[in-house]
């Protein structure tokens, strides 16, 4: 075109010169000007001809170029090797090719709903997709790729959308990546949980058979899933299998765990296992580590559990039964030591509980706060409020000791005064969020757990120290005995005694639940120390109030499965976790009920308080409500639910946990 437009120009400019030499020659000249004119009319003519007809012949080129697009486009179309359909705007097949034909299988499809033809075809969710974002969909055992491609105005005169849906087979790369993800490699970590006990308690004619017996269950049943099992110490073994031998063994629950409790060879207890196993881990490095911070959570947990790390969170399998008691004192000794030596190199030393504080997160905290006391450091507690259910216990302690009283402090002023060589000690809790002053972890770099509590997936960052034992009663029996071992005079007062026998009171219910022989041992160095049971009991002493809320919810609860108590604490008040919990307990001393749930409103959550007879772990039923706890006792809170809707959800993890027989 450009080069046509300089032709044009230079003929034009010649013309115009000629047109100005004619005239000039008509002044001197008229006949041969005339005869000029002539010849300059005919070259106009000539050359306009001549741009008119090439103009023609490329309109006409064009016009044929287009036909030819066309004819291709239609036969590409009609001749695609791969299935490709017409809907409308309500999902009816307007047009399709002989692919589709084929894989649809039917005779006559025309008019007809595509959901129709092709059952698990979702209309709603192809309205979500962008233009060629694919819809995966599953057919006759085959797997496709379906691209919309959306014609907005483009049928029966522009009324009315046309889809165009392109199904692409995808069935091969599904089946490969399938074959990849089975024969993934997965590293998994068993440890026998209490090895030494079984050794020690089993006779000796009967101990090899035994631990042979314990060996050849472990490598019989991974076997069986083409692993490989090597033991590397006594009680602890390593597994490679892949993921294809990882599903099978969820889908049995993880059996192993029951088989090797029902080992009876002569030993005298029951043999329990903890297994941690990584299925998210990139290399067989990370899978390794991953493996074996599982297993720590599944100890943590109190054994006798499988734990497998899916990357973001944690599932758990297993964990009904009780932790045993452990009878050797050896750790509570080293943690009483190196607890010394880490208050003794701090400056300042901060303590604090969970949120909504009990009596055992407040008397494991005073415990602590004497332990710093009789290492001359400089020591306080950290509490921004309180609540019913300490009410008493804070009252008293701001009568008996004026030493501790005084250094109770909030989050803002514990997080002025903290600084690199300060030392945090949580007690009663492991779990970030539910500290009293999350913010505080992040200054504190030195931090100490000492908690009762099954592990959770969600742990403190890098304790410099932790005690972690699900077996005992409460937090406050382990704060007892690690003061024993501090120091060779524990210094307790009379309320700081009676504190932490509160703490263990509480979480036993009344020495009744989850109480063993170091349990009773802590309670006689408290009741040395001074301790009055009397002035105890005094300390969970109720308003007339509570009583009548608490009556309410255990009138108006249900019983479902026909051992399961559920009642609701309709109204929102200020000790509404505190009536859920003792109505929860008061719940359990029904015929045949092994478990209860308080739902209570706790200004936009809804908290739910669980209490069991050991029968039922509530602990894991709560844990998938994101809560947590132990085997007896749990809780958890829920969100933008209404009471109703946490009933009902709850109801459905009840069932779902009966129904898998998960009970001891």
């Amino acid at each position: 075109m450009k080069d046509r437009f300089f032709k044009w120009t230079d003929s034009k400019l010649y013309l115009i010169v000629i047109g100005v030499m004619v005239l000039i020659l008509a002044f001197y000249q008229p006949i041969i000007a005339f005869l000029m004119g002539l010849v300059l009319a005919y070259l106009l003519y000539y050359d306009y001809s001549r741009i008119k007809n090439r103009e023609d012949e490329l309109k006409k080129y064009v016009e044929g170029l287009s036909q030819d697009f066309d004819s291709a486009a239609k036969h590409a179309i009609f001749n695609m090797p791969f299935p490709m359909v017409f809907i409308d705007e309500v999902g009816k097949v307007t047009w399709y090719n002989t692919p589709f034909l084929n894989l649809i299988q039917e005779g006559d499809i025309l008019h007809k709903s595509i959901s129709e033809l092709i059952p698990n075809f979702n209309l709603t969710e192809l309205g979500r997709k962008k233009e060629n974002e694919p819809l995966e969909i599953e057919y006759l055992d085959k797997n496709y790729k379906v691209y919309p491609n959306y014609l907005e105005g483009r049928r029966n005169n522009n009324k009315g959308d046309l889809t165009i849906l392109y199904w692409v087979n995808d069935t091969d790369y599904i089946k490969l990546k399938k074959t990849y993800y089975n024969e993934k490699t997965i590293v998994a970590m068993v440890d026998v949980d209490n090895y030494d006990d079984v050794k020690n308690n089993t006779p000796d004619i009967h101990r090899p058979i035994v631990l042979a017996e314990i060996d050849q269950q472990i490598n019989a049943y991974f076997l069986e899933l083409d692993g490989i099992v090597r033991k590397y110490e006594n009680d602890k073994y390593l597994v490679l299998m892949n993921q294809e031998g990882l599903e099978r063994i969820k889908a049995r629950r993880f059996d192993i765990l029951d088989q090797i409790k029902e080992l009876k060879m002569g030993n005298t207890i029951p043999i329990t296992l903890s297994i941690g196993i990584c299925q998210a881990g990139e290399s067989l490095q990370e899978s390794y580590k991953n493996a074996l911070a599982a297993i720590d959570i599944a100890l943590g947990r109190g054994g006798d559990q499988a734990v497998v790390n899916i990357g973001n969170s944690f599932d758990f399998y297993g964990g009904k039964s009780k932790a045993l008691e452990k009878r050797n004192k050896v750790k509570a000794r080293v943690i009483g030591d190196a607890l010394r030596q880490l208050i003794d190199q701090s400056d300042r030393v901060f303590v604090m509980g969970h949120k909504n504080p009990d009596m055992d997160s407040v008397g494991a905290s005073v415990g602590i706060m004497r332990a710093i006391f009789n290492r001359n450091k400089e020591g306080y507690m950290v509490l921004n409020d309180e609540n019913p259910s300490i009410i008493n216990l804070m009252n008293k302690l701001r009568k008996d000791s004026s030493e501790i009283s005084e250094r109770i402090i909030s989050t803002n002023e514990a997080m002025d005064m903290a600084d690199e060589k300060s030392l945090l000690i949580v007690v009663d809790n492991h779990k970030p969020a539910l500290t009293e002053a999350p913010e505080l972890l992040e200054v504190i770099t030195k931090v100490v757990i000492i908690d009762h509590h099954r592990r959770g997936a969600e742990f403190i960052k890098d304790p410099v120290l932790i005690y972690l034992e699900p077996y005992a009663s409460s937090t406050s029996e382990l704060v007892t005995e690690v003061l024993t071992y501090m120091s060779e005079e524990i210094n307790l007062t009379k309320f700081e005694a009676e504190a932490l026998l509160s703490g263990i009171t509480v979480d036993t219910k009344n020495f009744s639940f989850q109480t063993g022989v170091r349990t009773f041992e802590a309670a006689s160095v408290l009741k040395r120390a001074g301790a009055d049971t009397t002035v105890v009991k005094q300390l969970f002493r109720d308003d007339f109030a509570t009583f009548i809320n608490k009556a309410d919810v255990i009138r108006n609860a249900k019983i479902i499965l026909k051992r399961i108590a559920i009642g609701r604490l309709e109204k929102n008040m200020e000790d509404s976790i505190l009536v859920a919990a003792q109505a929860a307990n008061e719940l359990l001393n029904i015929n045949d009920v092994d478990a209860s749930f308080v739902l209570s409103q706790l200004d936009d959550k809804i908290h739910i308080s669980g209490r069991s007879l050991g029968n039922i772990s509530v602990q894991l039923i709560l844990e998938k409500l994101g809560g947590g706890g132990h085997l007896t006792s749990a809780g958890a809170q829920v969100e933008k639910l209404s009471m109703e809707e946490a009933e009902k959800l709850l109801i459905n993890i009840v069932e779902k946990y009966i129904k898998e027989g998960e009970k001891i």
